[in-house]
């Protein structure tokens, strides 16, 4: 598995950049490249954001947490921290009982709030 540091200079080489350039760009300095390249220096979170951009990959990419330079793509589906009886009492809260769609409404999402606890 690459290192961060092997990663950052894979970017580097395949732009055809010297670490001295590549230096220059970032407003660092060539021996800290250098050392962060080889492993001998952890880059700061700062270099890592500025690498990130400038070569628009992902920091899970920079980070080796992925291969893919797009970065690891989540789907957000948070835990509910409210009990179903509490869930209930809400819903019925939340609606107009006037509204001819009250009990539809308040039926859909009582169904799914049943599946998300399966």
């Amino acid at each position: 598995m690459d290192s961060i540091g092997q990663r950052m200079k894979e970017l580097r080489e395949a732009s055809r950049l010297s670490q001295a350039d590549i230096a220059k760009l970032c407003g660092s300095n060539q021996a800290t490249i250098a050392k962060t390249e080889t492993g001998k220096k952890a880059p700061s979170v700062n270099l890592l954001i500025w690498w990130a951009d400038y070569f628009d990959v992902s920091m899970d990419y920079l980070c080796c947490r992925t291969d893919q330079p797009q970065g690891k793509l989540y789907e957000c589906k948070p835990k509910m921290n409210i009990s179903g009886d509490e869930m209930k009492k809400f819903i019925e809260m939340c609606f107009d009982p006037k509204s001819p769609f009250n009990e539809k409404l308040k039926e859909t999402l009582l169904t799914m709030m049943g599946e998300q606890e399966k």
